[in-house]
């Protein structure tokens, strides 16, 4: 490629090379196979819109001279701003973003909606406030158990008051960062849908499709003659 390589350090840096890893290797193993710069740097590009790295980006549309995506900035930092909350455990903030700037959103997404304030609700157990706690439980998340989905989710939660220490109890995952990257996540693909936006970035839809492509052969040919998919085989060309 026409970029020195050196001027993606920057890029890792802000990332993290764990989670940057797997898309600069793919567009690498893109390259290789004789895929145009340009596309490559789209791919790349939609990577950093998606996940609303906006420093990150206007480094790397420096260092390719491809244009600025219109109106990317604000979206962006409105977007970066409820990831950011949802993250921190700032449900309540982050619903207050949300319908500033996707104002039915939650409305018609029930699902999403219950997330968020489950969020707060274990933050309320996380600080021993239980009587609060439960009274949020009662008042704001009882209504969403009409749904039997819904309701199993809202017993999940509630049980977590029955343990003096709920991070030792079989619900102990809905405490920890892993379950806020998973809302953050849905809500900011269900952001991006409502503004007819990709929900998925263009290396994860390569990915999709992939999977389904060797799926179809593996029933069409006989699973003994094509392995089952594997991202690391797939980076590895």
């Amino acid at each position: 490629m026409d970029v020195d390589p050196r001027h993606y350090e920057q890029i890792v840096r802000f990332l993290g090379y764990s989670q940057f890893s797997n898309v600069w290797m793919c567009c690498f193993y893109m390259y290789l196979q004789g895929i145009k710069d340009n596309d490559i740097h789209n791919i790349v590009l939609s990577y950093l819109v998606h996940n609303c790295y906006r420093e990150t980006l206007e480094s790397f549309v420096d260092c390719t001279g491809m244009p600025e995506p219109a109106d990317y900035v604000e979206d962006m930092v409105k977007r970066k701003g409820i990831f950011c909350c949802v993250l921190e455990g700032n449900a309540l903030k982050a619903i207050e973003l949300t319908e500033q700037v996707a104002c039915d959103l939650l409305e018609n997404n029930k699902d999403l909606h219950f997330d968020l304030l489950s969020l707060h609700f274990v933050e309320l157990v996380c600080a021993k406030k239980c009587t609060e706690a439960l009274e949020f439980a009662q008042n704001t998340l009882m209504p969403f158990g009409k749904e039997q989905k819904l309701l199993e989710k809202l017993e999940d939660f509630l049980s977590l008051l029955a343990y003096e220490e709920p991070e030792k109890s079989p619900m102990f995952h809905l405490l920890g960062s892993e379950y806020r990257q998973h809302v953050a996540d849905k809500l900011n693909r269900a952001i991006l849908a409502h503004r007819n936006l990709p929900s998925y970035t263009a290396v994860e839809r390569l990915i999709q499709q992939t999977i389904v492509v060797r799926q179809s052969l593996n029933q069409d040919h006989g699973k003994d003659e094509i392995p089952p998919f594997s991202l690391k085989d797939f980076l590895k060309g």
